[in-house]
């Protein structure tokens, strides 16, 4: 467990050579990685959604594939497909690019249907079936997505049962005016991403996921996650409120960022950080509440505000809590 800051502020430190200013992100993408979740990222061209997922793949020795999506791309692109040996007189399974620790779906909005499906089911069960033969991806295996929100010809939207798959969905945003020139002093040599090495390996990362189980999360921080969400279902403004999926994320990423800022139990601020990136996603709000030009941000937010917070004291039966 003491391993975990010092592995998270390795790899933190040699993604901020790359991607400048976005340390929020680069945290909530480890805490979605240490918790075997896959990420989504939605924002505008641009923005380096693709530099921080290749920047995250190089910090780690694990394998990373891309795969640029577009209408014509199939599953079996994806997937990988049994080809004939003609020298041998039979079929061999030639695995596709989802079969990399690591794999980018960049775009993910502009493939099909049916090819974003092949994404989502390896994302789900880890496995891969082709040909009535089930393949097992390596561990540690993280999918990040992109998508960007102002295209809209020749794009297929993910359905809400679909973003529901990931962890996590989160935006980079613009950089600052003294972000954007720190970032044009680094390109002037040439891209910083040629240099970047490995700093943790595959094997680190998968220990980490292993020790983040075993963060310690109190009856009463349960329960105030668990009244979150349970609010979302109930809120007038939300058509359809978070699953049971979502309290599982919750859960987990409250453990994950609680075990990246070096302590053995969960806080009820840590669920009030991973709030908005678990949940906002999982909402779908109600038209009167989009004419009234809410997001669904806006809800969870308020949602969050409104729930108590629950106070932890050292001789609680659940563990050793600090008061909050």
């Amino acid at each position: 467990m003491a391993d975990i800051p010092a592995t998270a502020k390795k790899i933190i430190a040699n993604v901020e050579k790359v991607v400048v200013g976005k340390r929020r992100q680069v945290i909530l993408s480890l805490v979605s990685w240490f918790c075997e979740g896959h990420i989504l990222l939605e924002d505008v061209p641009g923005v380096a959604k693709t530099v921080l997922a290749r920047a995250l793949a190089l910090s780690v020795g694990c394998s990373f594939k891309r795969v640029q999506c577009t209408p014509d791309l199939l599953p079996t692109d994806v997937t990988g497909a049994s080809v004939f040996n003609q020298k041998t007189t039979e079929f061999e399974f030639r695995p596709g690019p989802i079969f990399a620790q690591l794999v980018l779906a960049d775009e993910i909005n502009r493939a099909t249907p049916r090819t974003q499906a092949s994404l989502l089911e390896a994302m789900a069960e880890a496995r891969v079936t082709v040909d009535g033969t089930t393949h097992v991806l390596t561990p540690p295996f993280l999918v990040i997505a992109t998508q960007n929100p102002v295209d809209h010809e020749g794009t297929f939207p993910l359905p809400e049962a679909q973003l529901d798959r990931f962890l996590m969905r989160f935006s980079l945003g613009y950089p600052s005016m003294e972000e954007e020139l720190r970032m044009l002093e680094m390109l002037r040599g040439g891209h910083p991403l040629d240099s970047i090495e490995a700093v943790v390996s595959a094997e680190e990362i998968r220990g980490v996921q292993q020790a983040i189980r075993q963060v310690h999360v109190d009856a009463k921080v349960r329960r105030y996650l668990t009244e979150i969400v349970h609010n979302t279902r109930e809120h007038e403004d939300l058509a359809l409120g978070a699953s049971p999926r979502a309290s599982i994320a919750l859960f987990r990423t409250s453990q994950a960022l609680a075990a990246i800022s070096g302590r053995a139990f969960v806080q009820p601020d840590d669920v009030k950080k991973v709030s908005g990136p678990v949940l906002t996603h999982r909402v779908i709000l109600r038209p009167e509440a989009r004419l009234r030009k809410l997001t669904a941000a806006q809800v969870v937010e308020e949602i969050v505000a409104e729930v108590r917070v629950p106070l932890l004291n050292r001789e609680s039966d659940e563990g050793p809590l600090e008061v909050e």
